[in-house]
């Protein structure tokens, strides 16, 4: 959830000079895209992964600091929930075997964290919800210590004026009321950052956002929230709603929800950036005593920090980002919508067919966005959470059609010519989207393999809440094994 701040409480004047400064923040990002030279000749990729901790007997596991401290690597980090942690991997290039260089970096820093988590009583889970995690384990005593956690909090319910609903349909029905945005905790996600060059951003945001309902069609693994069966992928319905700072009235009103697809493709990062400031006020309104415009007159580069604060608090799927690294601005497409897990192998699976396709869609001469309306990527979006590897999904010149048919017909294809452009080995390309084929072809995924455990260990007699345990407990043996997940067998 971005950067460390220090507890306090906001004036009017506060967010005042706040907007004031994300709108100068705007005027010298739309110079430096005339102007500036990006960083983008070698592009970087990066990843995080989110992680959940549990105990000896598989239920969340409130230890993240003492976890930290014993793994004593900066790569890992605090996230919202006690029994959360995040993994952040170095940034490093696709080209060559940079695929295998991401899982066995992840392998080495999970294989090392292992045993200090069970040195303090814990092991870690690389799952989208853990699925023993349970209404009483999300209070707001069960946030993590840093205070950006209890400002968002403090920030969200602020701006809604009362209590959180959140309401989810699926095969079972989820209701319930919270006084925090704990229920947020639950969602353990995957993010894969590209760096791109100003001039390609719209291309690869507006083809990440095509994709992003076949994304979680493929890579489902959420199946199960607060002991209730919902969505294939009901970490993006949480998300969504434990997060909203709208009451009812500003919903009915048509107001924007912080979490959000977007609504319409884009022709510049400079579009995402501009509706960030016109639509949302600022949830922490920090700001430094960076004058941008000065520092971009002599010679230097802003840090933007109050537009990259203000960015970090509006949740889309697809995020922009602008940072600096060694004294040079960069732009990324922060791909947000994949779970975590099933395996680090799946996880590397997963960021391939990402990072090839979107390469591939973004240089077509006449790209998939201009053949299809927005609204039919979020239609494929919501057909894509709610039916997993089983949805039904829209392509130009194809029509409606199962999202597993079309990835194995048509993107797959595309997502390996996406990764030549990279420049990625062919022994990678063949590994890593033969997985992604192989899960089509058997229409199987995290999702698919869970709710079936679950279904096996209660028609042997076992209640929900055992089946969910023994179930977890199953499936992190297979997570430790690397293999991917179409090949886990049922006991």
């Amino acid at each position: 959830m971005g950067a460390e701040v220090d507890a306090r409480q906001f004036t009017r004047e506060d967010r005042k000079h706040h907007r004031d400064k994300v709108r100068k923040g705007l005027d010298v990002l739309a110079r430096m895209l005339t102007e500036s030279r990006f960083d983008f000749e070698r592009p970087m990729a990066g990843l995080e992964i989110e992680l959940n901790l549990v105990d000896d007997d598989f239920q969340p596991a409130m230890r993240n600091a003492e976890v930290l401290a014993a793994i004593a690597d900066d790569d890992f980090q605090t996230e919202l929930g006690l029994f959360n942690i995040e993994i952040n991997v170095a940034p490093r290039r696709l080209a060559g075997d940079g695929f295998s260089s991401f899982e066995q970096s992840v392998r080495t820093s999970l294989n090392a964290a292992e045993p200090q988590a069970r040195a303090a009583g814990t092991q870690l889970a690389m799952i989208g919800i853990l699925p023993t995690l349970m209404p009483e384990h999300v209070k707001l005593d069960s946030v993590s210590e840093n205070p950006r956690y209890s400002l968002l909090d403090q920030q969200i319910f602020a701006a809604r004026g009362e209590d959180l609903e959140i309401s989810i349909e699926g095969v079972e029905r989820l209701h319930m009321i919270s006084d925090t945005i704990m229920p947020e905790a639950a969602c353990t996600s995957t993010q894969v950052h590209l760096q791109v060059s100003p001039e390609d951003f719209p291309g690869y945001w507006n083809a990440a956002q095509a994709i992003a309902g076949i994304q979680v069609a493929v890579g489902a693994n959420s199946p199960f929230l607060f002991g209730k069966h919902l969505v294939a992928e009901s970490r993006i319905p949480l998300f969504e709603q434990s997060t909203d700072t709208r009451p009812e009235e500003l919903k009915v009103q048509g107001v924007r929800p912080r979490v959000w697809f977007g609504e319409r493709w884009i022709t510049s990062i400079f579009d995402l950036f501009e509706e960030n400031s016109q639509y949302f006020p600022a949830l922490l309104p920090i700001s430094t005593d960076e004058d941008p415009a000065a520092v971009l007159d002599r010679g230097g580069v802003p840090q933007l920090e109050e537009l990259r604060m203000h960015n970090g608090t509006v949740y889309r799927w697809n995020r922009p980002v602008y940072d600096v690294s060694g004294g040079a601005p960069h732009l990324r497409v922060e791909n947000r919508v994949l779970p975590a897990g099933p395996t680090v192998v799946d996880t590397m699976a997963n960021a391939a067919f990402f990072a090839g396709l979107v390469r591939a869609l973004a240089g077509q001469d006449r790209p998939v966005w201009s053949q299809m309306s927005f609204l039919a990527a979020q239609e494929n979006f919501t057909a894509g959470i709610r039916n997993g590897i089983q949805a039904e999904v829209y392509w130009p010149r194809v029509g409606h059609v199962p999202a597993a048919e079309l990835v194995v017909r048509k993107l797959l294809p595309l997502a390996a010519e996406g990764l030549r452009a990279w420049e990625v080995d062919e022994r990678e390309i063949g590994r890593l989207l033969d997985i992604v084929e192989r899960r089509c072809l058997r229409a199987a995924n995290g999702s698919t393999w869970q709710t079936a455990e679950v279904s096996r260990l209660e028609i042997a007699g076992a209640s929900r809440p055992q089946a969910l345990r023994d179930m977890l407990k199953t499936y992190l043996e297979h997570m430790h094994s690397n293999e991917p997940v179409h090949t886990w067998e049922a006991h």
